[in-house]
């Protein structure tokens, strides 16, 4: 009897871990097919003869974005604007957090404030209002613009307070018979105790604001001021062959909108897949013990 029970549970491992292996691969073969692409010839592409591996290995399409200067200046404003996000975005939620974490007998207001923010998320005063509202606050062209051009982030409010939520009570209570406040009690437990669930907000945040480029359309008025993904966006490779040579014009021939597109969206991925594998430790514990309740 024992052994079929450990059978058994050997075949249900073995068939999550099948699962796991597919779900791995439907995330992971896209990429690598994609960095293929980007790395092989424009008749190869174009002829979707790319698999897997690059077909007429080519640096063309990297060599064709990153010669340009507004590129590395698009690449700066967003790490701007995603370190600017994230020090209004993280200190913003802690102090919104705390005391909506609170039950309605400690803080009465709680559910009607809740429940504004809620209505905020659902419904929105649409693209013209936002833009007005942005321009009369000088908010044009500037970094602070684009950091809190998204407003607060209410999903990641949500999460953020059913974490506190679960913070046991009797650790404030302790601080307070010692004589501790509000402020002392959210900076030197509440936050420290936090971590898992700010590493989280803090990941959303950063591939929010790294992968937005419309809000860099509206709220920038020139290249200089887009951050990368609206650089990438609004790149079209464009060849005017009358002051060229013809060594130029026949390496022009062998760019294609394709591999082009295909190094786009490739380099806009990078910074991302390097900060999450210090973040992913955080990230788990973040999700499910804010976003789960008894």
């Amino acid at each position: 009897m024992v052994e079929k029970k450990t059978v058994g549970h050997m075949a249900v491992q073995a068939i999550f871990a099948m699962i796991l292996v597919l779900l791995a691969l439907s995330c992971l073969l896209p990429l690598l097919y994609n960095l293929a692409v980007s790395f092989s010839s424009k008749e190869a592409a174009e002829a979707g003869l790319v698999s897997f591996w690059p077909i007429g290995f080519t640096l063309k399409a990297y060599q064709e974005i990153m010669g340009e200067s507004a590129f590395f200046v698009s690449f700066f404003v967003s790490v701007k604007r995603v370190v600017a996000a994230l020090l209004i975005t993280i200190p913003t939620l802690t102090m919104a957090a705390y005391p909506l974490a609170k039950s309605r007998q400690e803080f009465a207001p709680r559910n009607i404030i809740l429940w504004i923010f809620v209505f905020c998320m659902l419904f929105s005063g649409g693209t013209i209002p936002w833009y007005m509202v942005m321009k009369n606050y000088g908010l044009i062209n500037n970094i602070l613009g684009l950091a809190v051009c998204g407003g607060i982030p209410v999903f990641n409010l949500i999460l953020m307070v059913n974490f506190f939520q679960d913070i046991p009570k009797e650790l404030e209570e302790a601080a307070m018979v010692d004589g501790a406040g509000a402020w002392y009690i959210l900076t030197h437990i509440i936050v420290p105790l936090s971590k898992p669930v700010i590493a989280t907000i803090a990941l959303f945040t950063i591939v929010t604001h790294w992968n937005d480029f419309f809000q860099g359309l509206v709220l920038s008025t020139g290249e200089k001021y887009y951050p990368l993904q609206t650089y990438i966006k609004q790149l079209i490779f464009q060849v005017d062959t009358s002051t060229m040579t013809a060594e130029q014009i026949k390496q022009a021939s062998m760019m294609s909108n394709t591999t082009m597109n295909a190094a786009k969206i490739f380099i806009s991925m990078i910074p991302v897949l390097c900060i999450y594998p210090f973040l992913q430790k955080y990230f788990v514990t973040g999700i499910t013990l804010g976003g789960v309740k008894e």
